[in-house]
């Protein structure tokens, strides 16, 4: 029997797209299958289209979207007095969700001028779905104490106290700034002086203990995260109609503020800094240049625009030519400094349907805002059948992470990936993160980034400690001729450095590949912190996150050419790593051939492989030589190896040799545009993790929770 909750918006305003991502994503990292329907599509624009919701979570890969019906028929029904017409139409599409779906989050009308019916017709629907109701509400101007009446006021239209499917209510935007009507506003006082925000900066606390003893319980309180609304050039360009002048990463740049250059240079220079969008006419090369010396010292601003219509000067551009081609987008307008100012000022905070990085921040910080024991209530009595989605394996990841509360020693300290991933691991309580670089190097980057390094971020000068390690590296390779004058010079490689670290228990893992090569990360921990016992070698599995499941591919990053009995050891690795990680392991030993049905040396050595591991371990499921599309789809398995254990639902691919492994991996990636975490190396004494050079922040922090999950198990 699946579960429907409505979220029911009490006003305008209340971010209700976030709430409903957040609250979907909430459910999907504890194992639920979730469709979700907005019944009724609400664009702001008024036209007949799919609305922003529905749009944006339906590109997701595991949630299942009912179709909303189109604003004007909803409307002519109600018109027509027709509301029973338009409420089985909307049975009808919740009754195609609930045949596939453990829960059913609908989205309620936002109620607006237009639509003042809303809170008439939320109603309805959520008696005809016998859907239990979550208000969602925004403080606005109100005090705490205001906003609680005004939320008794609200649910009491639907019950109130009376209405036990009325679960309570979820507090978004808490201590955003707004304007004098309320609505949501970026900083842009140094533009209006008589502008004024309404923030008063409340505690949280002062909320919870209003609703203590209140009939309706507070589930959540989200408080205003600016970096949320770090909205693209590319968005703002589109906003202002603006010409592109130079494109660079025009596409993936964030906008955290603008400033208006209209000062003398002196008192400018403090506004440039990273994600400043800074607003200029053209015929200012003062302040151009001003720029340019800026990015050449590392500050990443976020975009440069002209006003006025004038183009720019094409001295100015060559002599800055340096300085832009380190990304900074470049465009124009048409319109004064004043025009430009208005415009943005109509500017919309909602995030692009498009914006992916910013679509799965918001989703992941709502979704932590929200009481793990009530979602757990939820899907306790919905779940039919624990699955481990890509959400649930990822938040699975975090949540093991910060219970390790481990150590992770970051080679590459300088690195502006390896700062922010460390960053964002300390904000969420993944790992301490030790970065090996000179102090102000380290500062310097993260400030050109607007990275903030507090606490759980600890910067070590390699210079500082690479002494204390001589002796200990002599005395562990002296077999291999080592000595002091050798062991200093290798110590000056932070990857060496690193190891020396981790060997001697003063950090519990390593993390390292964003600029140096898998064989720069690995050489150094397998001559010193060498193999586990009862391993011989070391390998790796990357976990695949398909849209509804997680599968572990092994090895696609170490072994070239492995003979059957190193195989054999890398599908017990792979099995034992799978299930260390919540995937129930059936591992499919993967050749050309399934079963007897082809001979020859590669399909010999992976049977001899299957032998030895179902010899070795006999309590894993083990089953080989098998075809990619015979362990994974259920109708070729039934012809082809009817009777194999695995065949058709193999979550644990081993393959023959690197070559096919590495293709397979990027193949499936790139093809089927998923995410794959990884390499994870296995089979080592402690843990140490590459990553790719192509390495994005994600990544990173992924590889970082990995590493210390590890850590635990070593």
């Amino acid at each position: 029997m699946s579960r429907t909750i409505i979220l029911i918006p009490t006003s305008a305003g209340v971010g209700l797209t976030s709430v409903s991502l957040g609250f979907v994503h909430s459910l999907e990292q504890k194992g639920a299958k979730v469709g979700f329907l907005k019944p009724i599509s609400q664009p702001e624009n008024g036209n007949d289209e799919l609305d922003r919701s529905t749009n944006i979570i339906r590109t997701s890969q595991t949630t299942e979207v009912g179709i909303p019906m189109m604003l004007s028929q909803a409307e002519m029904l109600i018109g027509k007095n027709q509301t029973d017409v338009l409420l089985e139409k909307i049975v009808e599409q919740h009754q195609k969700l609930a045949n596939t779906n453990e829960v059913i989050v609908v989205e309620g009308l936002i109620p607006t001028r237009r639509s003042a019916y809303a809170n008439n017709i939320n109603y309805e629907i959520a008696q005809t779905l016998d859907a239990e109701i979550i208000l969602v509400a925004a403080p606005g101007t109100d005090s705490p104490a205001r906003l609680k009446e005004r939320i008794d006021v609200a649910a009491s239209e639907f019950g109130g106290r009376n209405n036990p499917n009325l679960l309570g209510v979820i507090v978004n935007k808490f201590n955003a700034p707004v304007d004098e009507t309320g609505r949501t506003r970026p900083d842009l006082t140094e533009i209006f002086d008589s502008f004024q925000h309404v923030n008063r900066n409340v505690n949280v606390n002062d909320l919870h203990v209003l609703f203590e003893k209140s009939d309706i319980k507070l589930l959540a309180c989200v408080e205003w995260k600016p970096e949320l609304i770090e909205t693209r050039a590319i968005d703002i360009a589109k906003h202002l109609g603006a010409s592109i002048i130079h494109e660079g990463e025009l596409h993936s740049r964030r906008i955290r503020g603008v400033t208006f250059c209209a000062r003398s240079l002196p008192n400018m220079i403090e506004h440039m800094k990273a994600g400043s969008l800074l607003v200029t006419s053209a015929d200012r090369p003062d302040v151009l240049i001003a720029a340019a010396l800026s990015i050449m010292n590392g500050v990443e601003i976020g975009a440069i625009l002209l006003t006025g219509g004038y183009k720019l000067d094409l001295g100015v551009r060559n002599l800055c030519q340096q300085a832009f081609e380190k990304g900074v987008p470049i465009f124009r307008v048409e319109g004064n400094t004043w025009q430009t100012a208005l415009s943005l000022q109509s500017f919309s905070l909602e995030v692009p349907i498009d914006d992916k990085v910013r679509i799965e921040n918001t989703k992941q910080y709502v979704s932590e805002q929200l009481s793990s024991h009530f979602i757990t209530d939820i899907t306790n009595g919905a779940v039919r059948e624990k699955r481990l989605s890509p959400a649930a394996f990822r938040y699975q990841l975090t949540e093991f992470a910060r219970a390790a509360k481990k150590r992770i020693v970051l080679p590459e300290g300088d690195e502006p990936r390896t700062i922010k991933a460390a960053a964002l691991c300390a904000e969420r309580g993944i790992a301490d993160c030790i970065l090996l670089a000179p102090v102000a190097d380290v500062q310097r980057v993260a400030e050109a980034q607007g990275v903030q390094l507090g606490k759980g971020v600890t910067i070590i000068d390699p210079a500082t400690i690479r002494e204390n390690y001589v002796e200990r590296l002599v005395e562990l390779r002296k077999n291999k001729g080592m000595t002091e004058v050798v062991a200093r010079e290798q110590l000056l490689d932070n990857v060496v450095l690193g190891t020396m670290m981790l060997e001697a228990n003063e950090v519990d893992g390593l993390v390292s590949g964003a600029v140096h090569t898998t064989a720069n990360t690995i050489r150094p921990p397998m001559q010193i912190i060498k193999t586990a016992p009862g391993s011989s070698i070391v390998s790796s599995i990357f976990f695949m996150l398909l849209p509804d499941q997680v599968l572990v591919y092994g090895d696609c990053a170490v072994n070239p050419d492995p003979n059957a009995e190193q195989l054999a050891e890398i599908a017990i690795q792979s099995a034992e790593s799978a299930k260390a990680f919540g995937v129930e392991p059936r591992v499919a030993m993967i050749s050309y051939s399934t079963g007897t049905s082809g001979s020859g040396a590669d399909v010999e050595k992976v049977k001899e492989a299957t032998r030895i591991a179902q010899e070795k371990r006999p309590d894993l499921i083990i089953d080989g030589p098998l075809q990619y599309d015979a362990a994974i789809m259920e109708d070729v398995a039934r012809s082809k190896a009817p009777n194999s254990p695995v065949a058709g639902k193999a979550t644990v691919f081993v393959f023959p040799d690197l070559n096919t492994g590495n293709t397979t991996y990027k193949a499936v990636q790139r093809s089927a545009d998923l995410v794959s975490i990884g390499p994870m190396l296995q089979g080592m004494r402690k843990p140490v993790n590459d990553l790719s050079r192509g390495a994005l922040v994600d990544d990173i922090v992924y590889t970082i929770a990995l590493t210390a999950i590890q850590a635990t198990q070593s």
